[in-house]
């Protein structure tokens, strides 16, 4: 392959040639690829896809599979041009569909990625089709570096991407209309006499039904849609962290808000209060998802944020939510219990829901009836009796617990204790036999004891019902592609364990960056836990006067590891790094036990 072959597609047969004198391939996996050559090709695959079907490992020492990412990687270090990974993410759809119409782009088989004032970043897996390439540099005055890049992906975000751009550009359009004009907090006067835009319009369709299935393969656990002044944001939360996808017109944004609502059963008309509601639909991998709607009106309109609950969440283990040995020997002992009440704190977003529901399923059986009552239903789960909030006909939470005990139930998870009357009721089921769970928003393990006791429980039937509190935290994890050993300085190390005592590593893992993980270091996410038994030393503690420092140190002494410890376990396992402990959980909130 050369550049000879200037204006000629990639041929199957060059390919092979080329990667078995590298010695990537033998003549056998070639001869018998050649023998059904015709048949293969003449769908008019693009050859590194026919070579990436093969399924062959390369005859080289060690192998490694022949993906087509690593035949794409060969190719442009072949040709002399870089690779290029595509992060839609990171591409300003608006902007490079503007430079060449689709027909263009699929007629020479490449797609616009990066626009600068001096040059356009162009993708594309036929290196010698350049014919395009001076004509395009004259029309848009810049340069023109071409890369390399897989064929299934420039195939598939070229019709994606265009087809988002039409979508919008209709819908601006259609929402540029006086009569779907919809005003923001400045101008409220209006909003009783304007129209509405039209949610059910085709390209917000196509919108909304792209934004969906975008986020489930990011791996997005929240979207959030912001109005602002003239353009609103498209954000996706992913591994704890929100990025930028789009900013569309705000016309726009209100109409897909208003799709949105639709689906999730919301009042559409009102903008004005808070509404929460839940969508029900499939991801790509055909399995289903649950969504949780919220709208919170905002100066410049309502914002609307949907939580993504992963449907396989609820099929891991405890060791794939990041329970150790050591947490899974101190949770059974409070799970094994017939009655009693567990308690699992951390901040929104730290993982309590996924814990419960996972105890909830590893605990129901046929002949156990397991009730809940949320607020509202974060994932829909078969082997459950639930209930949902509904303050607006006097069903709380207290009142929940309270018709659950009428309905001889053997375990009982509480959304949230929120006040004195709930917190009652949960102790009062657990004194009556029966197993309860709930959350409660402390900051540690301890503090949730001093804070029952705040709400108005009685120590002494908080001594007698609480068989173990659960403090947690995520933290993302290093990403398995690319992270490299390191070192962590002993000051750190120290700043992380202390006051406890563990051996310095001999060395971590820390962070590169690669296209797997968007050039950030870290894929995925994994949970450090706290768990506060409460042993005989710790109930002794519990009287009103008791400080949270001495409940602590009877917590340790009993086995607790504190979240900082945890995460320092998580660093010498090379899952994770300090900097990422520390961010979840500061240095200044054990300040006491220094």
């Amino acid at each position: 392959m050369n550049e000879e072959s200037s204006d000629q597609r990639l041929k199957l047969e060059d390919l092979l040639n080329q990667l078995e004198r590298a010695g990537i391939v033998n003549a056998q996996q070639t001869a018998a690829l050649r023998a059904s050559a015709a048949q293969r090709h003449a769908d008019g695959r693009h050859p590194l896809i026919v070579l990436a079907d093969q399924g062959w490992q390369s005859a080289t020492k060690p192998a490694f599979p022949l993906t087509l990412e690593r035949l794409t990687r060969w190719l442009a270090d072949t040709v002399g041009l870089p690779y290029y990974r595509i992060d839609p993410l990171k591409i300003d759809v608006e902007t490079v569909t503007r430079l060449v119409s689709q027909a263009y782009a699929s007629r020479f088989h490449f797609l616009p990625v990066e626009v600068i004032d001096t040059a356009v970043t162009v993708a594309t897996a036929e290196p010698f089709v350049r014919g395009w390439e001076d004509e395009i540099a004259r029309i848009l005055k810049r340069r023109i570096l071409r890369v390399v890049a897989n064929p299934k992906d420039i195939e598939r975000y070229r019709v994606e991407m265009y087809g988002v751009s039409r979508s919008i550009s209709g819908a601006t359009r259609a929402a540029a209309e006086p009569s779907s004009r919809v005003g923001n907090f400045e101008q409220l006067t209006e909003l009783g006499r304007v129209g509405e835009p039209d949610a059910n319009d085709q390209h917000i369709v196509h919108l909304v039904d792209w934004l969906l299935q975008y986020a489930f393969e990011q791996r997005a656990s929240d979207i959030h849609i912001e109005p602002r002044r003239d353009q609103g944001n498209v954000r996706f939360r992913i591994d704890g962290v929100l990025h930028l996808v789009n900013q569309l017109p705000m016309p726009v944004i209100t109409a897909i808000s208003s799709r949105l609502k639709s689906l999730g059963r919301m009042d559409v008309a009102d903008r004005r209060r808070p509404q929460d509601g839940r969508i029900r639909t499939k991801s790509p991998a055909g399995e289903e998802v649950e969504l949780r709607l919220s709208t919170m009106p905002t100066t410049f309109g309502e914002k609307l944020v949907m939580r993504i609950f992963d449907p396989t969440v609820l099929s891991r283990s405890f060791a794939e939510l990041g329970f150790t040995e050591h947490d899974l020997t101190l949770w059974s002992s409070m799970t094994s219990q017939p009655h009693g009440i567990i308690l699992v704190t951390g901040p929104t977003g730290s993982g309590k829901t996924t814990t419960l529901y996972s105890a909830l399923r590893h605990l129901a059986r046929p002949e156990l009836n397991v009730c809940t009552i949320e607020d509202p239903i974060e994932m829909v789960e078969p082997q459950f009796n639930q209930m949902q909030v509904q303050p607006q006909i006097g069903l709380d939470f207290a009142t929940g617990v309270r018709t659950l005990m009428r309905q001889d139930p053997d375990i009982i998870m509480v959304g949230e204790i929120r006040d004195r009357e709930t917190a009652g009721m949960a102790i009062q089921a657990a004194l009556t036999g029966h197993l309860v769970l709930s959350t409660l928003h402390t900051n540690d393990a301890p503090s949730a004891i001093t804070r029952i006791m705040d709400i108005g429980v009685p120590p002494y039937l908080l001594a007698a019902t609480v068989l173990g509190i659960v403090a947690q935290r995520l933290v993302r994890t290093l990403c398995a592609h690319c992270k490299t050993a390191g070192s962590v300085d002993a000051d750190t190390w120290a700043a992380l364990i202390a006051p406890e005592s563990l051996p310095l590593p001999a060395s971590v893992m820390t962070p590169v960056g690669c296209d797997e993980c968007r050039h950030t270091g870290y894929l995925g996410r994994v949970g450090l836990y706290e768990m506060l038994i409460m042993s005989t030393a710790v109930r002794e503690l519990v009287h009103p006067e008791v400080s949270t420092q001495a409940l602590r140190r009877a917590a340790v002494s009993s086995g607790m590891r504190r979240l900082r410890l945890a995460g320092a376990y998580r660093v010498a396992a090379g899952l994770t790094t300090p900097e990422e402990v520390f961010s979840v959980v500061p240095a200044a909130e054990d300040a006491a036990f220094s």
